[in-house]
């Protein structure tokens, strides 16, 4: 029998029993079977579901009176339409970052997520993806709810990602193996940049309205605006023709050396393979790169590095193990820069020194983009069908200028450099 509820009425409730008031339609207390009295409301929905509501347990700050107010503003949404008790179960189901982030990965290894050019992701890129989401997102951001995250969220994971949080050496399922995690500006640029990519993926699966990274200004990566000084090749030179006796992976000194004289990104170079090669008309065709097929002029140099591999296997550069890509490029990398005392210093360092040399001696924005493989525009494009004799005379020219920055002794055909 219904009326209105008050303490007395609380305090004489049995076990299992529930009462309803009389001021507030749909508002109950409910006894279990232990001595814990709970409030809620009974509505329908717009649809006619009957549905409950719990609003809490008796005790500070919920009164009869209390609960009773509350329940008049839970009855004021469902009049408007909306579903309380639905949208409080929604949350409590709703799928955390580090689901999404798997669900993403998913999708994106699948094939089925594409990149700006129309293509699915390239197998380093996402190896590179999937390291990001598990040592920074994950860590930072995976106990979250995907619809809970906020731009200040993104902000915090920031700047925890730049001073250096998620830093860490851990071992991986390698033998031996060791894997160093990196803090920083430039980390954390990245990384949020993926992030921004995952919530883009979220919210085209409507598991939420907005991507909470945009508007997040991110810090400007500093790492890509390094460049080697001409003492500083000369210290990497010298490191290089010492890498070998300090028991450092040949092929990866070799495509250290490979990098310096070509420009590539070191990804096209782990994954150049023999097939790929044409030594005689010196181009390498690349298929799939970051800007689409490439077909890249090697100068004599690039050629000679090329030719102290043994050519075992498809790959041009092997790993010590397995017939996959050199995964552990990075640090034999590391330990060439320490024999040279050189710091601040990445594969991209090599490429951006690469095309700033080739700037320098006097080469166009075009020439520069088609030894390197930038997106090619009007000019550039006429560079995809073959490498033709002026674009390989810049090649040479680009790469005789490092080698003997590097104190390398040059074989090949002396090319006369442009003047700027």
């Amino acid at each position: 029998m219904g009326k209105r509820i008050g303490l007395r009425d609380i305090r004489d409730l049995a076990a299992d029993q529930e009462i309803f008031d009389t001021d507030v339609t749909g508002f109950y207390a409910r006894r279990r079977k232990g001595a814990a009295i709970s409030y809620g409301v009974l509505y329908r929905t717009a649809a006619g579901r009957s549905r409950r509501f719990t609003i809490g347990r008796h005790g500070s700050p919920w009164t009869p009176d209390t609960a009773r107010q509350r329940a008049r503003l839970i009855l004021g949404d469902v009049a408007r339409g909306e579903d309380p008790a639905g949208d409080k179960q929604a949350k409590r189901h709703a799928i955390t970052v580090a689901e999404l982030c798997g669900q993403y990965l998913e999708d994106a290894e699948a094939g089925r997520l594409l990149t700006r050019r129309g293509k699915s992701k390239r197998p380093l890129t996402l190896l590179s993806d999937r390291g990001r989401i598990e040592r920074h997102i994950v860590p930072l951001l995976g106990r979250m709810k995907v619809a809970a995250v906020t731009s200040a969220d993104v902000e915090s994971f920031m700047h925890a990602v730049a001073e250096g949080k998620t830093a860490a050496r851990t071992k991986t399922s390698k033998k031996r193996g060791l894997s160093n995690v990196r803090g920083g500006s430039g980390v954390a640029s990245r990384t949020v940049g993926l992030l921004g990519g995952i919530f883009t993926y979220a919210v085209r699966r409507r598991l939420r309205p907005d991507n909470p990274v945009h508007g997040v200004i991110r810090p400007a990566d500093a790492e890509r605006q390094r460049r080697l000084s001409d003492d500083e090749f000369g210290a990497l030179g010298d490191a290089l023709r010492r890498a070998e006796g300090e028991q450092i992976w040949p092929p990866a000194v070799a495509c250290a050396r490979f990098l310096a004289l070509t420009g590539w990104r070191s990804g096209e170079a782990l994954a150049l393979r023999w097939r790929d090669v044409d030594l005689v008309r010196r181009t390498a065709t690349l298929q799939d790169t970051k800007t689409g097929a490439s077909i890249r002029p090697l100068s004599h140099a690039a050629c000679d590095v090329l030719r102290t591999q043994s050519g075992i296997g498809e790959l041009v550069f092997r790993a010590a193990r397995g017939a996959g890509l050199m995964s552990g490029f990075p640090g034999h990398f590391d330990r060439i820069l320490k024999l040279a005392s050189i710091s601040g210093v990445t594969p991209h360092t090599l490429r951006h020194s690469y095309a700033s040399c080739a700037a320098e001696i006097g080469f166009s924005e075009p020439t520069i983009a088609a030894l390197i493989g930038h997106k090619s525009h009007s000019i550039t494009g006429r560079y995809i069908h073959a490498a033709d004799t002026a674009l390989l005379k810049a090649a040479d020219a680009v790469a005789n200028h490092i080698a003997a920055l590097m104190g390398d002794v040059i074989e090949a055909e002396v090319v006369e450099l442009r003047r700027a």
